[in-house]
C-alpha cells in the first residue's frame, strides 16, 4: 500500500523551496502528518508550528511529537483567522485540504501571509474531484468509494473546486504565484492508494452526513473488495486531482 498523496506533498514542499533551517507554519495541521513531514525537511536547525482550531487532533499531534522525540515541532489550538503578525515571522506557511473549508479563502490566505516574512513562501495543496475518476474497465466500487468521500465533504460545506480556484485566490490575496501543479492519484493493481483506510477514518463523518450506512460500506471487508476489483480489472484507475500552488508574499520595497 502506498501513500500517494503524502508522496506528492513531500515532493511539492521540496520543489517549492522548503529546506533545512526554515521556520514553517502548518495551518490546519490536524494530527500533524504534514508537520512531521516538514520537521524532517527543515531538520534540527529549523522549527515547525502546527495550528488547528480543533483541540482533539492537536492533542493527538502533541502526543505523537512526544513519542517521536521531536523538540523542534510545536502545536497550538488556533483558527486561521486568529493568526497575527509576530516580530519573528515564519519563512513559509503550508496548508493541505484547508482552503476548501474556508468561507472566505482570500481572507484566509491573507491572514496566513501576515504571519510570513516579506518574500516568504505560501504553499497550499487541495484535492479536487472535478475531473472525476476514470479507468478503461469499469471499477464501480472504486467510483462508489470516491462518491461516499466527496458527498460527505460537500455536505460538510466544503468547496469541491478549490483546486482549480487556488491560483486566482492567491493572486487576489496579494501573492505572486510561482508554481502551479496538478497531479492525479493514479493506482495500478500493484500500486494502490489507501482508500479503505481513508473511508475507515471518515466513517463517522459519512454516517453523520447520511451519505451511506455501515452495512453499505462494510468497512471491515472494503480493502479486500477493492483489491479484488482492481485485480480483476487489471488496469489503471485515475482518481482525484491534487492541486499544489506556491506563492510568495510581497518583497520589501
Amino acid at each position: 500500500m502506498t501513500d500517494l498523496v503524502n508522496d506528492m506533498t513531500e515532493r511539492f514542499l521540496r520543489d517549492a523551496g522548503i529546506a533545512a533551517g526554515m521556520r514553517v507554519l502548518d495551518v490546519g495541521c490536524g494530527r500533524g502528518d504534514v508537520s512531521f513531514m516538514l520537521a524532517r525537511i527543515v531538520g534540527e536547525g529549523g522549527f515547525v508550528l502546527g495550528v488547528d482550531r480543533d483541540p482533539a487532533p492537536i492533542a493527538i499531534a502533541r502526543q505523537r511529537a512526544a513519542e517521536l522525540g521531536l523538540r523542534r515541532v510545536a502545536f497550538e489550538e488556533r483558527d486561521i483567522g486568529a493568526l497575527s503578525p509576530t516580530p519573528e515571522r515564519f519563512d513559509a506557511a503550508v496548508g493541505r485540504r484547508v482552503l476548501m473549508y474556508q468561507r472566505d479563502p482570500v481572507a484566509a490566505v491573507r491572514a496566513v501571509a501576515g504571519a510570513v516574512r516579506a518574500g516568504g513562501l505560501i504553499l497550499f495543496q487541495e484535492n479536487d474531484p472535478t475531473m472525476g475518476q476514470g479507468s478503461l474497465v469499469p471499477m464501480e466500487l472504486h467510483r462508489q468509494v470516491h462518491q461516499w468521500m466527496w458527498q460527505t465533504v460537500e455536505r460538510e460545506g466544503a468547496n469541491l473546486h478549490m483546486g482549480f480556484q487556488m491560483p486566482s485566490v492567491f493572486e487576489e490575496a496579494g501573492l505572486t504565484v510561482q508554481l502551479v501543479r496538478a497531479e492525479a492519484i493514479v493506482q495500478t493493481p500493484k500500486i494502490r492508494h489507501q482508500l479503505a483506510l481513508i473511508v475507515r477514518v471518515m466513517l463517522p463523518r459519512i454516517l453523520r452526513q447520511g451519505v451511506a450506512s455501515e452495512a453499505e460500506i462494510d468497512v471491515d471487508t472494503l480493502e479486500e473488495r477493492l483489491a479484488a476489483e482492481h485485480t480483476k480489472a487489471s488496469t489503471t484507475f485515475v482518481g482525484d486531482l491534487v492541486f499544489s500552488v506556491c506563492g510568495r508574499t510581497p518583497s520589501p520595497v
